[in-house]
């Protein structure tokens, strides 16, 4: 490897020649996921020049692909602290506060970035990753625009934008632009991804030859994905199954979900909020409709009848009610729910203005708003502490086709669903912490389900409208005519009538034993389906 003449500033003064060769070969691996490898480099690196700041970025880096986002922004705080004037490392700062879902700092961070360095194309991708997070689709397709016109080849900004085309119901528009993306780059797991995921088309034998060639030449977890889908559309369920093993597995190389610390957290909060606090003024957060759920539940369903009410503003999938609490918990220096017993009427009423404050502009044209974060469910007794006035609608759907839906849909960040264990014990948890909300809460928390619903939808689209306090409107019935952006898994869905055939499960018959075993279900009796 040959070694580059360095001018005074550069980022790897004060290495040695063989520093600067192992810094390439971490930044390398780096740049193709190798987290393992990049890691072999940085600790010879740190061995020598333990506070260099180009090692300790790329060391940050490396927390970051291993899932250590805490680590990685402690990191790049001592690397930010001696080089505060290059655009770089504020940018991989703001990837490890995006990977921590400290969206706001994510947002600064990365902004700061673009002001030393606007030509910085990752600095805008990231931004735009950060404003979606953020649910500001306007200003992510900005950044996703100015990326592309800095690097016209950045695959990964073009897949984005066809994501935001594909959410705003221009599906041919964003298949041609999935496909161009493919021509360029067969091995590009987003756009295959993305392709698999208009769930009104459906990817052809070719399509299968073309994602097997490209897990040949790269090991994505998103092309398995794809490809499984690939293989249900033609009806190959044991090779969909397999498919979605293997893609889970290469994600879960990432980070390992810890099912036995999870289940200890929630029923920490459970216990935390029984009996209930104490909490603001009985009519805070009247404005605000929360939708809570496991993913693949029917959660944009209600939200897009929700949506089209005269009423109500469809909102999605909003950060804001868990970056407020972990803004509190960083306040007082105690996880949640260490502090609740400690928490005042006045500090929850502080809390449920500051989060109505954060979502002010969700109420500018329409009185009320939904929030459909499905990871919500857990904070039902703080929304309830906080924000008394607010409906909160639980949405269930029968629990072996929501394992099998999460298990088949490629989620960031879920990683309870790499294994069928770790699945049905999330399940559980859900399960439990739901059933003991609604008993704590039965007038102002509203479970709806799925399969009820769509059994008799006129009748439970007016229980739903009765319990958030609206007036029955007849469009809510036609929900699938409501325009609005949807960016979720279920955007194509929701933008047809009802359909009665989505149940999965049965088609793939015994060889969701395993799962169903796992749930404590009877095994597959094929007179039952």
């Amino acid at each position: 490897m040959s070694i580059p003449v360095l001018p005074p500033d550069s980022r790897l003064t004060g290495l040695s020649h063989a520093a600067i060769v192992d810094v390439l070969a971490a930044a390398q691996a780096l740049e193709a996921g190798r987290a393992a490898e990049a890691e072999k480099h940085i600790s010879a690196l740190l061995a020598l020049y333990p506070d260099h700041a180009e090692v300790l970025r790329l060391r940050a880096g490396a927390q970051n692909l291993r899932g250590d986002s805490l680590g990685a922004i402690a990191t790049m705080h001592r690397a930010v602290a001696q080089r505060p004037r290059d655009a770089l490392y504020h940018n991989t700062l703001g990837t490890a506060l995006l990977t921590h879902e400290d969206y706001d700092g994510a947002v600064a961070s990365l902004r700061r970035a673009i002001e030393l360095d606007a030509r910085l194309a990752s600095a805008w991708y990231n931004l735009g990753l950060a404003y979606m997070r953020c649910a500001l689709p306007g200003q992510s397709a900005d950044a996703f625009r100015h990326t592309l016109a800095l690097a016209p080849g950045h695959i990964d900004a073009r897949a984005m934008l066809a994501d935001m085309l594909k959410a705003s119901a221009r599906v041919s528009a964003a298949i041609d632009e999935y496909r161009r993306v493919l021509a360029q780059a067969p091995t590009a797991g987003m756009a295959w991804w993305g392709l698999a995921d208009v769930k009104t088309v459906r990817l052809s034998e070719s399509d299968i030859t073309a994602m097997q060639r490209a897990l040949g030449d790269a090991r994505a977890s998103a092309i398995g994905f794809a490809l499984a889908k690939a293989h249900d559309d033609q009806h190959q369920f044991a090779a969909a199954l397999a498919a979605l093993a293997a893609a889970n597995a290469i994600a879960r190389e990432r980070t390992r979900w810890n099912a036995a610390a999870h289940a200890a957290q929630i029923d920490r909060i459970l216990a935390a909020f029984d009996p209930p606090p104490t909490g603001a003024d009985a009519a805070l957060g009247s404005e605000v409709i929360f939708v809570a759920s496991l993913p693949r539940s029917g959660s944009t369903l209600i939200e897009q009848i929700l949506a089209s009410h005269s009423q109500v503003e469809g909102a999605g999938e909003l950060p804001d009610l868990p970056l407020v609490l972990t803004e509190e918990s960083r306040r007082r220096g105690q996880p949640l729910p260490l502090w609740i017993g400690d928490a005042t009427p006045d500090d929850w009423q502080r809390l449920g203005l500051r989060y109505l404050q954060r979502t002010s502009h969700w109420r500018e044209r329409k009185p009320r708003f939904t929030d459909k974060l499905p990871g919500n469910w857990p904070y039902i007794g703080a929304i309830r502490a906080m924000l008394p006035g607010a409906r909160v609608v639980i949405a269930r759907r029968d629990p072996l086709e929501t394992c099998l839906s999460i298990y088949r849909q490629r989620l960031i960040g879920n990683e309870y669903s790499r294994t069928f264990s770790d699945l049905a014990a999330y399940w559980r948890d859900f399960d439990r912490a739901t059933r003991r909300w609604h008993a704590l809460h039965p007038v102002l928390v509203h479970v709806s389900v799925y399969e009820k619903l769509i059994a008799d939808p006129e009748a439970h689209i007016r229980e739903l409208l009765g319990f958030c306090g609206l007036p029955f409107e007849t469009q809510c019935l036609q929900f699938h005519r409501t325009e609005r952006d949807v960016h979720t898994p279920s955007a194509m869905q929701v933008r047809q009538p009802l359909r009665r055939d989505t149940a999965r499960a049965a088609r793939y018959g015994a060889l969701l034993d395993p799962l169903r075993a796992e749930l404590g279900l009877p095994p597959f009796s094929q007179s039952a389906s």
